[in-house]
């Protein structure tokens, strides 16, 4: 659904009162965004932003929720570019509980990106609990498993393909001990022995369709 005629009646309201905003479209108008969370920042707590492309002005956007909306505890992010921008707003949201996101990471050289993926996974609020990766991470799985001591209780995550990211998911276990489940996207591609192995340490499900906080929303 596009968001455009939504905002377009919401900014003839004087005084927003919304706890609650969840915006899908094809491209997203940060402006209008932004102006809207400088004046009802303060009482959003679950925001969902969905964007097939590239967001036009997202800087703006970034700084408006990093700066109004201090109450945040479930975001779903989807459009955005894997900035440090980005990652910064991340480490604002103190009261995080739910995180899931598809970031655009295509022109970020390889290097770099794993330096942010380090960055990321360090900044993760410690109030955060249940956080959804997509496949956009796939293959850096490992990094931000390895980096990651945030006290999360619940992992969803698009695939374990190789040891070293089944490595990595055993030794977060470990070492947070707090892990109770993670849910798989290609469950189904796991090799049993691995299956068996993850068991010793977490509950290990196919990941579901609610699985990407969505209907936290509704």
């Amino acid at each position: 659904m596009s968001c455009y005629p939504i905002l377009s009646k919401l900014s003839k309201i004087s005084d927003y009162k919304i706890s609650t905003l969840l915006l899908t479209g094809e491209t997203i108008d940060a402006r209008s965004i932004a102006l809207m969370m400088k004046k009802s920042g303060i009482l959003l707590q679950r925001l969902c932003l969905e964007s097939a492309n590239k967001i036009n002005e997202e800087p703006l956007l970034l700084e408006a929720i990093k700066s109004f909306c201090p109450n945040i505890t479930y975001l779903r992010i989807s459009g955005f570019v894997f900035s440090t921008q980005f990652i910064e707003l991340i480490g604002n949201c103190q009261k995080l509980q739910f995180l899931s996101l598809w970031c655009f990471t295509k022109d970020i050289p390889d290097e770099e990106l794993k330096i942010r993926i380090i960055q990321f996974s360090e900044i993760l609020p410690l109030t955060l609990e249940d956080i959804y990766l997509d496949s956009w991470l796939r293959k850096y799985t490992d990094i931000f498993l390895n980096n990651c001591n945030t006290p999360l209780k619940k992992l969803r995550m698009y695939e374990i393909y190789n040891e070293t990211i089944f490595k990595a998911l055993v030794e977060f276990c470990k070492r947070t001990k707090t892990l109770n489940y993670v849910s798989v996207s290609k469950y189904l591609n796991l090799d049993d022995n691995i299956k068996k192995e993850l068991e010793a340490y977490v509950a290990l499900v196919q990941s579901k369709l609610t699985d990407n906080g969505f209907f936290y929303f509704l």
